[in-house]
């Protein structure tokens, strides 16, 4: 990673690339900061839609964020499980949601 780069990967992010059981990530730092760079954009991008469907539907804020998940896990997703996972909390943490289940 460059010296340029200055945010820090949360743990939380990091413990994705981490095998079960293993202390040490299996990809790069630069990959994984690359990763959660993308992954903290999108749940920001996110706030705005979050908050519309909110209102728009009339469901609770589960309701929502369970609908965003299953968007984010879709065949074509730019993201994986995990990954979509920890987007879906960091939204929830972003709007000052309970956290997903």
């Amino acid at each position: 990673m460059s010296d340029d780069n200055q945010f820090l990967v949360p743990p939380s992010f990091i413990a994705l690339f981490v095998p079960p059981g293993g202390i040490k990530p299996r990809e790069s730092r630069t990959h994984i900061a690359e990763r959660y760079e993308f992954c903290e954009d999108l749940a920001q991008m996110l706030t705005d839609t979050a908050s519309t469907k909110l209102f728009e539907l009339s469901v609770t804020e589960s309701d929502v964020l369970e609908r965003i998940h299953r968007g984010l896990l879709v065949e074509v997703a730019p993201v994986d499980a995990d990954e979509a996972r920890w987007v879906v909390t960091r939204l929830a943490e972003l709007l000052g949601w309970p956290a997903p289940v």
